[in-house]
Formats: structure tokens, C-alpha cells, sequence
């Protein structure tokens, strides 16, 4: 069954002619990641929530492509149907593949494909001796998630080889992308099978560079010395670190996520970007004024709470609740540094409010605390803490956690007298933790400030979303996303501009820790009025970085990967 192209106009871009102000632009775009349909970090909130933009320009012609696990009861964020490509599903599977087709429950409710790739770890050593002798790709040191990703990213491609082959007629302007070395191999078959198909690679994150950074090893300084090659024998990286730097040097467009992490692919992979892709937000997630202000109340009520329950506290709605979030990378995302300042905060005499700073960070969780949960149901007020009232969640392996251990180094102990309290919220924020019961989205609004302080983050998206509901939040200059927003305020972010940007280094964490400590206790000086101006600039701010800005960097990279595929083509003399 052929398609028949529809002349489909969307603002200024007419799709059926395929031109856009001289750029070219698909017809189909499929696209690719393990977090497709799959909620397990940061490009979950990528691609879904850019998913409307490219839906409402696209129309069904923008299919996205993850992973099935058949041996899981359900697909809490898809919703299989039976009437999409019947004719299709039916060849694919006597082919071998074995999909489901139906819609990704998000905005916009975009076609998406889960495919099995379990049936095909039987040829993954043939599979890899292709990879070697064609693109020499490194397999041999492979460990880990290696495999896992790489049978997903090549049943991924067959997808798209099976659907273009089967639905379209070979006339059609068509787009592969993938995110992540995950997806690396997939975009080299699709290059070595489908020339005519234009790919874009996109990096979220250097797997060498995030390497070093975890590892303890200053970045930046020596970022120009670091030979990417050598550094990924040294930390037993090669296979990862090959695929990533062979699909980066093969596909027509070659993108990341922001500047900063540009000049890392250019010292660490070889290969300049040839467009930054910054990841933007749909504000569909934020709620309208009405409901919003409902939910703030109610997301502090349910967080002080839980607080008071865990403490013997009896904290009002005067207490300044700030937090941290985002996946478990102790150095990374600078969870170290927020501690040492909330440590540093218990004796800083120019704070004025009472602070509750939550730690929501996934961690080894082992089950909610029943004690804690126990206190909640009766709904009764407790003057006395409860042991360890420093975690929601009983942990695995305690005696082991990076949080818990700090807190224990510097004595925090959440005693009385102390008027700033941390917690740690050590699980995923998925409404059904068995404490708080309330989605992060729900959460994220009730906090009066948020603290993300990374020391490796390429764009950061815990910060833009917290500015998209009105919550002022304090970053770092070592974020993509606080490099843009001192380049959209034309200097350093402060608290007043609803973002304030602390310059960090490899060296000056004793200074960063500082800076958080002291922006912390200036804002419990603000009054309601500056209060109000932070959180509307924040919000203000934003706006900036909705998808509706940020998807002109996408047209590019289209335009880029298809005028590549149409000169290989004429090159290759493809009909």
C-alpha cells in the first residue's frame, strides 16, 4: 500500500512540496529512543513533550520507535491499537518482527511502534562482526546495557526498513532519527541500507564525557587534552564510546543538546556538531491559573505533611520548601553541593524563615516506611521524630547511600533546633510511591524554590520546568540551560530574573556551596511583591524555550539530513 502525499500547510510550511523558505522538510520522520513509551529519565520529557509540535505539523507522519517488553503486564503510557497499518503489522510480523502499533499517551497522542528485540541477541555476534567490518564499531568490550541497547536500536531499524519498503514508494523526502548512542547502530544500518533516508544522531550526553565527570576527573580545564579514544580504554568505555563516535562521524546530521556539550562532541568524539538542538517544553503540562493555584496549596499541604509526620514538627506554611531533583548522579548533578550548603545554611544567621529542602532523587528504594505511612493515615500531630528522620523510603543497602552518608558525615540529623530540615525522597515521583501519592508535576509547583547545581549537565530540564510553573530556581553555568539563560538575559541570571546562574568550575565547589547558601538566605528576605515578580519573570522566562521556539533548530537539521540523502542519491544514482 502506497501513501499518497497531501499538500498539508501548517503556518508557512507547506509539507506536500516539501520546500519550507528553501528548506526541505520530510514527508515522514521516524524517531527513535529506548525512553519511547518508556519513562526511565530526562528524554522521556524530551520527546514527549515535543511530540504535540511535531504531531500538529506532521499529522500521523511523525512515528516514533521504542522498545517492548513483553514479559512486563502493560504499557502504562501506550495504548496499543488494532486498526493502524493491519497490512502492514501482518508483513513485518511473518517477516520476524515482532511489533505493537498504537499511540504514546501524551500530548498530541503521536503513532508509535514498540518493537521486540529479544528474538534477535541469537545473531548479535554476527550482527556485530557486520558492525566492525563496515563502520568499525568496537563490540568486543561490550558490558553492561551494551547489548540490550544495541539489539533495540537494530530491531528499530528494521522497523523502518520493513515500513518504508512495504508503505511508501520511494519518492517520499524521510527522516531517521535517533537519540543516543543507544540508537547508533540502527542509524548506521539505515545508512548502509536506506541511503535515500536522511539521519539525524542526536547526543543528550557524551557517555566518555559524563564518564570522566562521574569519575571524579575534572572536565573542563583539561577538556582540550582529553583524547576521547584514550580516556574510553582508561575507564572501559570503548564500546559505548565507538559506537557513539562512528555514528556521529556517519550520519548526515550530527546534533546535541546545547553549546556546552558541543565543544565536548568536538574534543571527545572528533566530529563537530552541525546543529545544536536545545530542548525546549510544552506548557500544556502547566495547569491554568485556577487549578494551579489549587495544586500549589495542595502540593504544600501534602509536602509539609509528610514532614511533620517524619519530624515531630509542626512547620507552617511560612516554612520556605525548596529542593533538588533528578536522577542519582552524586557529583553530576550536584547533589554533594546542595547538601554542603544546606549544611553551611543551619548556621547562617541571615536566614529568616524556617527551610524544608527535599532531596527527590531516585535512589536504591526498598519499600515506603510504614511507621512514616502509619502517622499519615492517622492524620494525628506527633512532637516526637521518628527513627532515621532523615528518608521517606527504607533504602537498600543504607549504610552505603551517598546521601544518607553525607548527612551523616556532617551531623544533620533534623534535630529540633535545627531550622533547616533535608529529606530525602529516595524514589520515582509517579503518584504511587506509598508517601507522598503525588506525581512530580503535582509535587514540583508547591516549592517556594529549586536548586539544581550541576557540575555535568548538557541541557538541563529539571530547571526549565520548574520555571515553567512559576518556581524560581538556581542553577549553574556548567548547564546548558544556564548558559541560555544568561544569553537570553545578556549577563548572569539572579534570583529577581527568576533564575539566578552560579558560575561553577571544576575547583570552586567550596564557592558554589556558598552561593547557594547565600542565595537561599536572601530570598527569605524577599517580600510577597518580589516574591510574585521572581516567580512571573520565571515563568516569563520560560515561555522562551517553548518547542513553539525551539523546533526552527529541528527544521535545520532535517533540511541538513535530507540534502545529504538527495545528493547521495544522485551520487549513488538511486532511482
Amino acid at each position: 500500500m502506497v501513501y499518497k502525499k497531501n499538500a498539508y500547510l501548517c503556518k508557512h510550511y507547506i509539507v506536500g512540496i516539501k520546500m519550507v523558505k528553501e528548506r526541505l522538510i520530510p514527508d515522514y520522520i521516524f524517531e527513535s529512543s529506548w525512553e519511547v513509551c518508556n519513562k526511565v529519565g530526562g528524554i522521556y520529557t524530551v520527546l514527549s513533550t515535543r511530540a504535540k509540535t511535531l504531531q500538529d505539523m506532521m499529522r500521523d507522519r511523525i512515528i516514533f520507535i521504542g522498545p517492548d517488553f513483553p514479559y512486563e503486564d502493560e504499557h502504562p503510557y501506550f495504548q496499543e491499537s488494532d486498526e493502524l497499518f493491519q497490512d502492514w503489522r501482518k508483513a513485518a510480523e511473518g517477516a520476524g518482527l515482532r511489533v505493537k502499533i498504537g499511540r504514546w499517551d501524551v500530548p498530541g497522542e503521536p503513532i508509535a511502534i514498540l518493537v521486540d528485540f529479544q528474538p534477535f541477541f541469537g545473531d548479535k555476534d554476527a550482527i556485530y562482526t557486520w558492525l566492525w567490518e563496515h563502520y568499525q564499531v568496537d563490540g568486543l568490550h561490550a558490558y553492561g546495557d551494551y547489548d540490550e541497547a544495541s539489539m533495540f536500536s537494530y530491531s528499530a531499524a528494521l522497523v523502518v526498513e520493513s515500513f518504508y519498503n512495504y508503505n511508501l514508494s520511494g519518492n517520499e523526502s524521510v527522516v531517521y532519527h535517533g537519540n543516543e548512542w543507544m540508537t547508533g547502530l540502527g542509524l548506521l544500518y539505515i545508512n548502509n541500507k536506506l541511503p535515500q533516508i536522511g539521519t539525524v544522531f542526536t547526543t543528550h550526553a557524551t557517555s566518555i564525557g559524563r564518564s570522566i565527570a562521574g569519575n571524579m576527573k575534572p572536565l573542563y580545564d583539561y577538556l582540550f587534552a582529553y583524547n576521547g579514544d584514550q580516556m574510553a580504554s582508561e575507564l572501559n568505555m570503548q564500546s559505548k564510546h565507538s559506537i557513539e563516535k562512528q555514528t556521529a562521524m556517519h550520519v548526515d546530521c550530527f546534533t546535541t543538546v546545547s553549546d556546552i556539550t558541543a565543544k565536548e562532541c568536538e574534543e571527545l568524539l572528533d566530529k563537530p556538531v552541525d546543529v545544536v538542538l536545545p530542548n525546549g517544553f510544552d506548557n500544556s503540562f502547566v495547569p491554568p491559573p485556577v487549578a494551579f493555584n489549587k495544586k500549589r496549596k495542595l502540593a504544600r499541604k501534602r509536602l509539609l505533611e509528610v514532614a511533620n509526620a517524619l519530624l515531630g514538627e509542626n512547620l507552617g506554611d511560612d516554612t520556605l520548601i525548596i529542593s533538588t531533583s533528578g536522577r542519582y548522579e552524586f557529583r553530576n548533578k550536584g547533589v554533594d553541593v546542595y547538601i554542603e550548603a544546606m549544611n553551611r545554611l543551619l548556621r547562617d544567621k541571615d536566614l529568616k524563615k524556617k527551610v524544608l529542602a527535599f532531596i527527590e532523587v531516585p535512589g536504591w528504594v526498598g519499600e515506603p516506611r510504614k511507621d512514616l505511612a502509619d502517622r499519615l493515615k492517622s492524620g494525628e500531630r506527633y512532637d516526637v521524630p521518628l527513627e532515621v528522620p532523615q528518608v521517606t523510603h527504607w533504602l537498600h543497602e543504607m549504610s552505603h547511600d551517598n546521601v544518607l552518608g553525607m548527612m551523616k558525615y556532617f551531623d544533620m540529623h533534623n534535630r529540633k533546633e535545627d531550622h533547616v530540615k533535608v529529606i530525602f525522597l529516595p524514589c520515582y515521583l509517579d503518584g504511587k510511591d506509598g508517601i507522598l501519592d503525588m506525581s512530580y508535576y503535582d509535587i514540583v509547583l508547591g516549592n517556594d524554590l529549586c536548586i539544581y547545581p550541576s557540575y555535568y549537565e548538557p541541557w538541563g530540564y529539571t530547571p526549565l520546568e520548574a520555571i515553567a510553573f512559576k518556581v524560581p530556581c538556581i542553577t549553574t553555568d556548567l548547564a546548558g540551560f544556564g548558559l541560555w539563560v544568561n544569553k537570553v538575559l545578556g549577563g548572569y541570571g539572579e534570583l529577581g530574573d527568576g533564575v539566578k546562574v552560579i558560575h561553577r568550575t571544576d575547583y570552586n565547589y567550596s564557592e558554589v556551596a556558598d552561593g547557594i547558601k547565600d542565595a537561599v538566605a536572601e530570598f527569605s528576605h524577599f517580600t510577597k511583591k518580589q516574591i510574585e515578580a521572581a516567580r512571573n519573570n520565571a515563568s516569563a522566562l520560560s515561555e522562551k524555550a517553548l518547542w513553539s521556539e525551539f523546533i526552527q533548530y529541528y527544521y535545520t537539521a532535517y533540511d541538513i539530513a535530507l540534502s545529504k540523502a538527495r545528493q547521495r542519491i544522485k551520487d549513488l544514482n538511486i532511482k
